[in-house]
């Protein structure tokens, strides 16, 4: 019952360690850190390796050891992929937030909005007319809109053909009304 214990704790400190381990690569990589943790690597694989030998009775320490090693080792081949690429030249680190000044980080970035849908644009332009008009009841159904748009596609085609058109709304007599053009 004392080993199991005794086993336990070391194999609690073993997760810690490598929770910590993994921290600290996190941060070389990223460059807040400017040397790798080789020390603290070395440390936690030669805690490992004396659990190699030693006749783990108690299946679920077993387990957790095993658990512990494949983790570690896993985490080992990642790092020295990262390590790989960093000195081949091929790994970018997420600095440039970083180097920042903040004069540089409080000027305006310019954010595209995502194509609008046409007929939703539609909606949203025939809304603002209508309280720009002052109309007061609630705004016709987006769905309605959209209905209508699309019932008039036949007298678009007769008029214009096949030539593009745009909808756009226009207030005419204190009502705004959708209208069309050929696009240009």
């Amino acid at each position: 019952m004392n080993d199991r214990v005794t086993i336990l704790r070391e194999l609690g400190e073993v997760e810690q360690e490598l929770k910590e381990l993994e921290i600290l690569y996190e941060q070389y990589f990223a460059g807040v850190e400017k040397r790798e943790p080789v020390k603290q690597r070395e440390a936690l694989a030669r805690r490992l390796r004396r659990f190699v030998n030693r006749r783990i009775i108690q299946t679920d320490a077993r387990f957790r050891y095993q658990t512990l090693a494949a983790r570690y080792h896993s985490y080992a081949s990642h790092w020295d992929r990262i390590l790989r690429l960093i000195d081949e030249g091929r790994y970018h680190r997420q600095t440039a937030h970083m180097k920042q000044t903040p004069a540089a980080a409080a000027e305006p970035v310019a954010v595209t909005a995502p194509p609008v849908d046409p007929c939703e644009k539609i909606y949203q332009d025939l809304v603002a007319a209508r309280q720009s008009c002052g109309i007061a009841g609630p705004p016709p159904d987006p769905r309605q809109v959209a209905l209508f748009l699309e019932n008039q596609k036949d007298k678009i085609r007769e008029k214009f053909g096949d030539r593009e058109v745009e909808f756009r709304v226009e207030i005419e007599d204190g009502k705004p009304k959708i209208k069309v053009r050929a696009k240009k």
